[in-house]
């Protein structure tokens, strides 16, 4: 099973919750219609990874502020990358299929780790750079839905279990990306620099 690290710990989450469609300019430049009701979709714990992998020249990255769940609250706050193949997700759309194989795939969810959330969620900003290039940044003020809407809903049709995570969801600024590509990701509170994580792509070398 694969982990992640919290408070210096290790943490197995049995599953992770992604909110699609969460900002209004996401949902724009990807041509998508706005929803009216949360979009919820799945990865499993085999889709968890400290490494970005390049995996094909559709695979897109998304960075996005994640939430760790204890006791059915959100106690912890990361950055991941929810990566997505998006020839696959076009196709699987246009049939009106689910999404997994585009978006479960193993090592499709690279996590930073995660810390203790001792300030307001409402404080929470986060900054996506490309080899040095500001291209995402998103913030709660931009949430379609904020984070207890997304607890609360979750919690209407699914368990959560200790050490589960929630993806909130993309900012705009998403695309493709090569080998050797740095990505830098930090979080803030207010102006505190929270957490800060970095990730060299590396070429896939086994079949997952």
């Amino acid at each position: 099973m694969n982990t992640i690290t919290y408070e210096n710990r290790e943490i197995t989450p049995s599953k992770i919750v992604c909110i699609g469609r969460n900002y209004v300019e996401h949902i724009k430049e990807l041509h998508n219609e706005m929803p009216d009701a949360m979009v919820l979709f799945n990865k499993p714990n085999s889709a968890i990874s400290d490494t970005l992998f390049y995996y094909s020249e559709d695979t897109r990255f998304e960075g996005e502020i994640c939430f760790l769940i204890q006791n059915k609250k959100i106690a912890g706050v990361g950055l991941g990358l929810d990566l997505t193949k998006a020839d696959i997700q076009n196709k699987m759309k246009a049939k009106g299929l689910p999404w997994e194989r585009a978006k479960a795939f193993n090592g499709s969810a690279v996590l930073s780790e995660f810390v203790l959330l001792t300030d307001d969620v409402s404080s929470l900003r986060f900054e996506l750079y490309k080899n040095d290039v500001l291209t995402q940044f998103a913030n709660y003020e931009l949430m379609i839905y904020k984070p207890d809407e997304m607890l609360k809903e979750i919690l209407t049709f699914m368990s959560l279990e200790d050490g589960d995570i929630i993806m909130s969801g993309t900012p705009k600024g998403v695309g493709t990306y090569e080998v050797d590509d740095v990505f830098t990701v930090k979080l803030y509170t207010n102006e505190a620099l929270l957490l800060e994580s970095k990730w060299l792509v590396k070429e896939l070398l086994e079949t997952l």
